[in-house]
C-alpha cells in the first residue's frame, strides 16, 4: 500500500530520516519488508513546519522517491522540528501529484495507508457528507483525501481523536449500504505542527504495521554513543509504518484499534472506536 512517517523533536536535517537511516522511507520505497507491498513507487510527499510560517510547507511528485535528485537536495537543506512524509503505492486511483500526500487544510496535514475497500461504489456518497464550506480545497481523486475532509468536517480542528472516530463510523456505515463486508483498512496520521496524532484500525482488524519511538531520553541512556540520537533530543518522537533501525529496545508496535497523540514531552495512548456523528 504505503509507507508514511512522522518526527518532532530537535529540528534535523530530513535527509537524516529520509535517507540515511538503515532502512530509511527511501529504501523503504524499493525494500518495504512489513508492506503489503514491496515497492512504492506511485509518488511521495513531504510536508514540515517552520517558526516563522503559519502554514505547513509541502513538496510532493508523482515521481519514485528514489529517484527524485530535487528531494536528495531538499532534504539536505531543511531542517524541522516537525515533519511528515509519505510513499505512495496506488490503489484505485491514478498516479497524480494531486493524490500524493500529505493532504494540506490551513496548519494540518493529513496521511494515510491502507484503503477503502470498493471505493467507487461509496465515492460519492461519502464525498457529498464532506462539508461545502470545505468541498472546493480538495483537489484529488483519492479516499485518503475524502478522509481528511471528513475528518474536518467531524471537527479534526477540534477534537482530532473524535473527529477521525466520526469519521471511520461513516465510512463503515456507507460501505455496508452498498454490501462490503470489511469497508476500511487504515492507519492514518494528522498534525497542525503542535501535534501528532496517529491511528491504526480497520475493519477486520487486521491493520497495516504502525510503529513508534520509545523515550529517546532511554535510548540515549543504551547508546550513548549514538549520534542520531543525541541531536534529536530527549523529547523527540516517531511513528511510522515500520523502524527505521533495527535497535533493540528502539520501537513498540501500536496495538490495533488504537489511537496515540503526541503532544510536547507527553504521549497518550487511548483505545480508538468509531462512533457516528
Amino acid at each position: 500500500m504505503c509507507r508514511w512517517l512522522a518526527y518532532k523533536g530537535n529540528p534535523v536535517q530530513l535527509e537524516a530520516v529520509l535517507f540515511r537511516a538503515q532502512h530509511s522511507l527511501i529504501d523503504q520505497s524499493l525494500h518495504s519488508r512489513l508492506g503489503h507491498t514491496t515497492t512504492n513507487g506511485d509518488g511521495f510527499g513531504v510536508g514540515w513546519y517552520a517558526p516563522a510560517s503559519d502554514t505547513p510547507f509541502r513538496y510532493r511528485c508523482v515521481q519514485p522517491a528514489w529517484s527524485d535528485r530535487n528531494l536528495r537536495e531538499a532534504a539536505r537543506a531543511i531542517r524541522s522540528p516537525l515533519f511528515v512524509a509519505h510513499i505512495r503505492a496506488a490503489t484505485d486511483t491514478p498516479a497524480q501529484e494531486t493524490n500524493c500526500h500529505p493532504f494540506r487544510y490551513g496548519r494540518w496535514l493529513f496521511m494515510h495507508n491502507g484503503l477503502i475497500r470498493e471505493y467507487p461504489k461509496v465515492r460519492r456518497d461519502l464525498m457529498l457528507a464532506i462539508d461545502p464550506a470545505l468541498f472546493a480545497s480538495v483537489e484529488g481523486s483519492t479516499d485518503s483525501e475524502v478522509m481528511f475532509f471528513l475528518a474536518l468536517t467531524f471537527g479534526l480542528q477540534v477534537e482530532p481523536v473524535q473527529a477521525i472516530e466520526r469519521m471511520v463510523a461513516v465510512i463503515e456505515a456507507t460501505g455496508r449500504r452498498h454490501g462490503i463486508e470489511h469497508p476500511l483498512n487504515m492507519t492514518v496520521c494528522a498534525t497542525d505542527g503542535e501535534q501528532i496524532v496517529a491511528v491504526r484500525y480497520s475493519s477486520e482488524t487486521e491493520s497495516r504495521s504502525l510503529f513508534h519511538s520509545n523515550s529517546f531520553r532511554h535510548l540515549r541512556e543504551l547508546y550513548p554513543d549514538d549520534p542520531r540520537i543525541k541531536v534529536a533530543g530527549d523529547d523527540a518522537f516517531l511513528v511510522l509504518s515500520e523502524p527505521l533501525v533495527d535497535l533493540p529496545g528502539a520501537w513498540q508496535e501500536i496495538p490495533e484499534s488504537a489511537a496515540l497523540v503526541a503532544r510536547g514531552s507527553s504521549v497518550e495512548h487511548r483505545a480508538f472506536t468509531p462512533a457516528l456523528p
